[in-house]
């Protein structure tokens, strides 16, 4: 199979998705990466217990009819080479990355065999997922870590380099429920990109080639400052109060989607609304 047949597919979650109820977003993780004959391979880099994180995972695709479900544990970059690993990826129809702590995912995997056979078998049309930690790598830049809570200032996130499977975007997840909005738009402002999604708990956002659809129980919330008029950025101290004028914010529940070549909204019944015409100080 070729990259040009295959559509690309992506499972980010903000984390804490539901896992014994219907299990909404991991049931269309496995729908998509295969149904009854998935083969999943999940990624434990970012825990520190990979035996019970993945078997909780094991328990769930499995329950969920998944036909083949295996544990991936790199704790070191040497375990990166293993060919017993290789081949597991190689054969795998869907990769999952768990939560835990996104820099051990990019310290032991980032630039390693095995971050090159995954990215290979997702241009080859697998689906790649992510949960919490396994989320924020998705970018080729990530949040390393950052405080909640807060107004937008530089020093209150840590940036570095991702995975890069959704390259020019931000990405932070526990959104609504850690109040991450002050350190996305810090995020965004301090790289090239200029798109920020932030992923609230039990929620996700299914990427297919350039379009997003959201599932679950919260919202995504998109930040576009690809239009924005003004920031202070080059201004300020580390310490002192972000500005930034004219950046635009959708709030998109289940159903709705996003286009990443338009920079639109699409409404759940698949139509793209009407953008208002602006009105003018003088005529109000």
């Amino acid at each position: 199979m070729t990259e040009s047949n295959n559509k690309r597919q992506l499972v980010i979650i903000g984390g804490a998705e539901d896992k014994d109820g219907d299990s909404q977003i991991l049931r269309e993780f496995v729908r998509r990466s295969g149904g009854t004959k998935a083969n999943i391979v999940i990624m434990t880099a970012a825990t520190e217990l990979p035996r019970e994180v993945g078997e909780n995972y094991i328990r769930v695709f499995e329950r969920l009819g998944a036909e083949s479900v295996r544990i991936v544990d790199t704790e070191t970059r040497e375990d990166a080479t293993s060919s017993t690993a290789l081949e597991a990826i190689a054969k795998a129809t869907g990769v999952f990355f768990t939560g835990g702590d996104q820099a051990r995912i990019t310290s032991i995997l980032k630039d390693t065999e095995i971050d090159t056979a995954i990215h290979k078998r997702y241009a080859e049309g697998i689906v790649v997922a992510g949960t919490s930690a396994g989320a924020a790598v998705m970018p080729d830049k990530m949040i390393v870590e950052g405080d909640s809570e807060t107004n937008p200032r530089i020093e209150i996130v840590e940036m570095g380099p991702g995975m890069g499977f959704l390259p020019g975007v931000v990405i932070d997840q526990h959104f609504s429920q850690r109040g991450r909005l002050g350190r996305l738009i810090s995020a965004l402002l301090q790289e090239p990109a200029d798109l920020g999604f932030g992923i609230d708990e039990n929620t996700a956002m299914v990427v297919t080639d350039s379009q997003i659809e959201v599932i679950g129980q919260g919202c995504v919330t998109v930040v576009d400052e690809s239009e924005a008029t003004h920031n202070n950025i080059n201004e300020i101290l580390k310490d002192e109060p972000l500005a930034v004028f004219g950046a635009k914010l959708h709030i998109l529940p289940h159903g709705y989607k996003f286009d990443l070549k338009t920079r639109q909204p699409i409404l759940n019944n698949g139509t793209v609304p009407d953008v208002p015409t602006p009105v003018s100080a003088t005529s109000v």
